[in-house]
């Protein structure tokens, strides 16, 4: 029985001129390349520059991917926006992409799971693309997390980044079975009793300021790899697949020592994992999306592969997306 799938048809990305080195970091706050890299995996990241928004960047990753996909903005009937550094408290950062693309139809909102915003984003699409409420639309995650980082603290600020990645997705009849073209299943999870082991110190409500970025480190990672398989497993259940037929596992790029530990204990060789924190770091809901565009653009990611998305972000939030190209 033939059913409606969330196709992609095309996906970009942007990243800020200025890259910050770990050795540039080095000479601000006590840390070095050597310790950054052998807990992290990472050597550099990108900033936005001064003035440039959360919106600036995912407007030009919005207009990548729409020249990737090769259709008109005018054909979008649906913004979903991940992000946790909107431009403003209100309005959404998405209606802002959405003037700046001339789109005057349909809806524009925001998506708030920190580093899962993007899987959170593309099954709130899905969803809305399966039961014919939007026909085509455009999914993106998009950062500024350099403005909410403690540059004196060398635990937090040597892991995160700027950027945006964004897919045009739309509603096709596909015939029904496991081997259709675009998105096969989502998982979402969370669990609120974690929220103090990531989370920022500001709010319009708690402090009326914007506030900065607090993590327990080592709570997180010992969370990590436990709740990405669990969600991943549940994937491979909801469609009968294994991790034997996945052609490319895209997670969250956090710290490659999480990545290497999730595809080790779900058996997904090495050769499979698309890979960039070491020069973007932890860009929270804009990762995935950079890390699929990379994989794309480098013809690694082809039409009809079989790729799994996981991402964990704090509250904690965590989820999967198990999709064919």
């Amino acid at each position: 029985m033939s059913q409606l799938r969330s196709v992609v048809l095309g996906c970009g990305s942007y990243l800020p001129a200025r890259i910050l080195s770990n050795d540039e970091l080095a000479r601000s706050v006590e840390t070095t390349d050597e310790w950054i890299v052998q807990r992290t995996g990472i050597r550099e990241r990108h900033i936005a520059a001064p003035g440039e928004l959360t919106s600036d960047l995912a407007l030009a990753a919005a207009k990548a991917a729409l020249a990737n996909a090769h259709v008109d903005a005018s054909s979008i009937d649906l913004i979903v926006l991940g992000t946790s550094t909107p431009d403003q408290t209100f309005p959404a950062t998405a209606v802002t992409v959405q003037a700046g693309l001339g789109i005057t139809q349909g809806a524009a909102f925001d998506v708030q799971a920190v580093c899962s915003g993007f899987v959170y984003a593309l099954t709130v699409a899905d969803s809305m693309l399966r039961t014919g409420t939007a026909k085509r639309a455009l999914v993106i995650g998009a950062e500024t997390f350099s403005r909410i980082l403690d540059w004196n603290d060398r635990t937090t600020c040597v892991l995160f980044g700027d950027g945006a990645g964004a897919w045009v997705l739309e509603a096709q009849e596909q015939p029904g079975t496991s081997a259709d073209r675009g998105i096969l299943t989502t998982h979402l999870r969370s669990d609120g009793r974690h929220r103090s082991k990531l989370y920022v110190d500001g709010g319009v409500s708690s402090t009326q300021t914007t506030g900065h970025l607090r993590m327990e480190g080592k709570e997180v990672f010992k969370h990590a790899v436990a709740m990405i398989t669990d969600v991943i497993t549940d994937a491979f259940n909801a469609t009968g697949y294994t991790a034997a037929d996945i052609d490319w596992f895209v997670p969250h790029q956090a710290n490659k020592r999480i990545i290497d530990g999730s595809a080790h204990k779900l058996g997904i060789a090495p050769d499979k994992v698309v890979m960039t924190v070491d020069r973007h770091g932890n860009t929270s809901a804009a990762s995935i999306p950079l890390a699929l565009a990379d994989a794309v653009a480098d013809r690694r990611i082809k039409r009809g592969n079989l790729i799994l998305l996981e991402a964990m972000g704090g509250g904690f939030t965590w989820g999967s997306v198990l999709l064919r190209w």
